[in-house]
């Protein structure tokens, strides 16, 4: 096992050269700072053909490599981009799958010197709002519990729904893997033995939607996320598609995760690959005016 020292801290009064390592690399979109650290943690990293340490602080003339590869930081300030992306079910959110199932970066532009990173994986089943973007620190942000970034899907559930059910998720379920609560629900409508809703949470565990939804008692019969913070999931971008985030909707982005906005780089021109969008599912309304119940 690959023993990892922490970089010791500076004396007091001495200038700090450089930044961290993890913070250059998951800008640069190499991955993000968690992934970063735990290419450190398994001797992945070398600097100076040196194995990296956690803390260690780098410059421009730094050499340094992944996995004997070396790694080329084109620009300080490298200009960020952000996808926009419509998930169809059936899309699994890894870079490549076991079972040969199509991933949702077969069809995002081809980058060079960076890379894709998604923030908040959707589940195989589930559709809908996917951000990309090749900055690692604001994927980090945007996806650590402590930001609390809310989500909002819109749920279909089949069977009936009671008050007393939807109190209960309000106040707070227990999964295996702890409490969860929605931190709202609206009654978006619907025709006989399915309902849709619109809920809120500000965190991202595995499922958790469906899972919350079966501790009622409740089948969900589809999952569409149509927010991520700011983000809202436009209506004219069809399933498979995406398109670069629009600079205002970016800015804000980058202000709800505490950053400051890069420039841009020359957005992509919008996919053309993918189906029509349904039409009976209500993805648009991130706020709906609808009856609360």
């Amino acid at each position: 096992m690959h023993v990892v020292e922490r970089q010791p801290p500076a004396r007091p009064g001495s200038p700090l050269v450089g930044e961290k390592l993890q913070k250059v690399l998951a800008r640069a979109g190499i991955a993000s700072r968690r992934q970063i650290e735990r290419f450190i943690e398994e001797g992945r990293i070398t600097v100076d053909g040196k194995p990296a340490t956690l803390g260690l602080r780098v410059t421009p003339a730094s050499r340094i490599a992944l996995d004997g590869r070396s790694v080329r930081l084109l620009d300080e300030k490298p200009k960020a981009r952000v996808l926009v992306y419509h998930k169809p079910a059936g899309e699994v959110c890894t870079r490549s799958d076991p079972q040969g199932r199509p991933t949702v970066f077969d069809k995002l532009p081809v980058l060079r010197g960076a890379r894709w990173i998604v923030i908040g994986r959707l589940d195989f089943n589930t559709s809908g709002l996917l951000l990309f973007t090749t900055d690692g620190e604001l994927a980090n942000r945007l996806m650590h519990p402590s930001r609390e970034i809310e989500r909002e899907y819109a749920v279909r559930v089949l069977g009936t729904v009671s008050d007393e059910m939807l109190s209960r998720l309000r106040e707070g379920v227990m999964l295996e893997d702890g409490p969860a609560h929605f931190e709202d629900i609206v009654d978006a409508g619907g025709e006989g033995a399915n309902r849709w809703y619109h809920v809120v949470l500000k965190e991202g565990r595995n499922r958790e939607v469906r899972r919350m939804w079966e501790t009622v008692g409740a089948t969900v019969s589809r999952l569409i996320r149509v927010r991520y913070g700011n983000a809202t999931l436009a209506r004219h971008i069809r399933p498979g598609h995406f398109e670069d985030m629009d600079a205002e909707t970016l800015t804000a982005l980058y202000e709800l995760a505490g950053l400051r906005a890069p420039e841009r780089e020359k957005p992509a021109r919008p996919s053309a690959r993918g189906r029509g969008a349904p039409r009976s599912a209500p993805t648009q309304r991130a706020h709906p005016r609808t009856r609360r119940r």
